[in-house]
């Protein structure tokens, strides 16, 4: 694979977890994100210590909490839509703050707002400390299809060239008078996405053609064989295997 991808998710640093083979972080996050979903949701004090788990993994790889809960804002669809479930669940009926609300809604939104944050927040801790170009090459670690692989790849190599290419278009509208201001211009608008489309079509019609003439055959070469040690894979499993002991209790006690 070319160049890396910098991205604002990623924060640079040389933390433990920084420095671990990105493959290893891809499938402990997976694992930890499996774990708490399996979780039952009458464990509130099991979601408690996922966080402090996480906490800790923030500790050693040097991740601010600031840095972490402002990118948690991702998932504010998800609470709209679970602050809404104890208003439309059906079932049994309490009073909170003089509201009736569902006892079932309240349970479900809970069992939302806890697993979501948790796995948008491993998700983030994963972004902030491994760079998308290693991300890319822990999937094919991984054995993903490299189909799927190179299609992130050119995903993210391209997606800012496209919002690029967005804002040329508006630019070029507005310095011609143009202002959206009602339904009445939504015609010029489809008309910049279907020219946005074909402009981007054709873009990858002649990188296709340029990676062809240059000997591509359906898979892209491998520069960097990032392998992992015993070590490193025991000290990336301490998360998942930490969070498995967890639930376990959490399905034992009562």
């Amino acid at each position: 694979m070319g160049a890396g991808h910098a991205h604002k998710l990623y924060r640079h640093g040389h933390s433990p977890v920084h420095e671990l083979p990105p493959h290893t972080k891809l499938a402990a996050v997976l694992a930890f994100v499996v774990v708490v979903a399996s979780t039952p949701r009458e464990a509130v004090w099991a979601f408690a210590l996922y966080a402090v788990l996480l906490g800790v993994v923030a500790a050693r790889a040097r991740v601010p909490a600031g840095f972490l809960l402002r990118r948690l804002l991702i998932e504010i669809p998800f609470v709209a839509f679970a602050f809404l479930m104890p208003f439309v669940v059906p079932g049994e009926q309490t009073e909170i703050l003089g509201v009736s609300v569902s006892v079932p809604g309240l349970w479900g939104a809970w069992n939302v707002l806890a697993k979501g944050t948790l796995g948008v927040a491993a998700s983030v801790l994963l972004a902030a400390t491994t760079e998308l170009r290693a991300l890319l090459l822990g999937l094919q670690r991984l054995k993903l299809p490299p189909l799927l692989v190179q299609i992130a790849s050119f995903m993210i190599r391209y997606g800012d060239v496209i919002t690029d290419e967005m804002r040329r278009m508006s630019v070029a509208r507005r310095s011609r008078g143009f202002e959206a201001r009602g339904v009445r211009h939504w015609g010029v608008l489809a008309k910049s996405a279907g020219a946005l489309f074909i402009r981007s079509y054709e873009r990858g019609e002649r990188v296709h053609l340029a990676m062809v003439s240059r000997g591509y055959a359906g898979s892209m070469p491998v520069i960097d064989e990032v392998t992992a040690t015993r070590a490193q894979w025991t000290y990336a499993a301490a998360l998942p295997l930490t969070a498995l002991l967890i639930c376990l209790l959490g399905w034992t006690m009562p």
